[in-house]
């Protein structure tokens, strides 16, 4: 089967492509002019230079193909131009999707991410049913993608789009070029960068088995349905204490009040913007995130795609190695 993948350059797109190709389809990636190559290089795929705001690139992207991955999307906590974000992950989904009904395509995996999805005040693991609406979506990031699952599910209702929908949660792992906020987390702690730590939780998994996942819902997965692809629940108190196990640098001890950080991180907000600057260390977003943990169950998966996560501590081994291999904790 012939596939068109978005996202490829990326964490989870480059994972993905990986698994697409072990799984013997042939693959056309979607990708910018200006991207980053270094996730496509010896792989045997054919690149397709184009946008989502580009119509016709769309099209001849699409042309040929019977299945779409569309993992594309702009991931980050803080956006000098949110504006960018939002025309990323809703519009350009938007724009795809509507090409990929124009051009018959039989199957598409759609990439959305557990930011969707509702949270348990009390820690306990949200699922798919878990309620969430757009007032709850903290920042743009969320906003955009939970809009962008809302035009996904109408579109199957309205026009019959052919999508199954997967809610990766944290992925760590090899090939985070960029790095992700989450990847970034890993690298600052692997340098000894973290002395301090806030009271908040992730779902951690490993990228490849995400895109495993990714590979399960495109062969047994129900049209309509979405599928959350997690690991484990761990406190960041944990995931740092993994680091520490892997680097051998002690774990920071101080857990400081989210009260204390977001001041800072208004801050540290308003001086990015003033001096247009980097991303600032510690973003409002995120703090306000932080506030609740994260936590979610893969059960719905595990049962109904034969999905399975390995350890925890095999992502953040496997990603350390990278990111040293390639020069990111020198």
């Amino acid at each position: 089967m012939k596939i068109l993948l978005t996202g490829a350059t990326g964490f989870v797109g480059a994972a993905v492509l990986r698994q697409l190709l072990e799984h013997g389809d042939q693959v056309r990636v979607l990708i910018r002019e200006q991207s980053d190559r270094r996730n496509l290089a010896g792989l045997d795929c054919e690149i397709c230079i184009g946008d989502l705001d580009d119509k016709a690139s769309l099209e001849r992207a699409l042309e040929g193909c019977q299945a779409l991955f569309h993992v594309a999307a702009d991931y980050r906590i803080w956006a000098r131009r949110p504006e960018e974000m939002t025309a990323t992950n809703l519009t350009g989904t938007r724009m795809i999707m509507t090409a990929a009904l124009d051009a018959g395509i039989e199957r598409i995996v759609y990439t959305s991410s557990v930011a969707t999805l509702g949270i348990n005040g009390d820690a306990t693991p949200a699922d798919e049913k878990t309620p969430s609406s757009l007032d709850t979506m903290i920042g743009v990031y969320k906003r955009s993608k939970f809009l962008a699952e809302e035009e996904i599910k109408r579109l199957i209702v309205e026009r019959s789009l052919p999508a199954i929908i997967v809610n990766p949660s944290a992925p760590i792992g090899p090939r985070d070029i960029k790095p992700t906020p989450t990847g970034r987390m890993i690298v600052q702690a692997a340098r000894g960068e973290m002395p301090a730590h806030v009271d908040t939780g992730l779902n951690v998994v490993h990228v490849d088995d995400v895109a495993r996942g990714h590979i399960l819902a495109f062969d047994k997965g129900v049209i309509g349905e979405r599928y959350i692809l997690g690991g484990e629940d761990l406190s960041l108190k944990q995931i740092l204490e993994l680091v520490a196990e892997v680097t051998g640098k002690p774990a920071p001890k101080i857990c400081i009040p989210h009260n204390v950080v977001l001041p800072i991180a208004y801050l540290a907000e308003a001086w990015a913007k003033l001096t247009h600057g980097a991303e600032p260390f510690a973003t409002v977003d995120g703090v306000n995130m932080a506030r609740k943990k994260m936590y979610f169950s893969s059960a719905k998966a595990q049962k109904e795609l034969g999905y399975t996560h390995r350890p925890p501590i095999d992502a953040i081994r496997d990603a350390i190695k990278w990111f040293g291999e390639q020069g990111y904790l020198d």
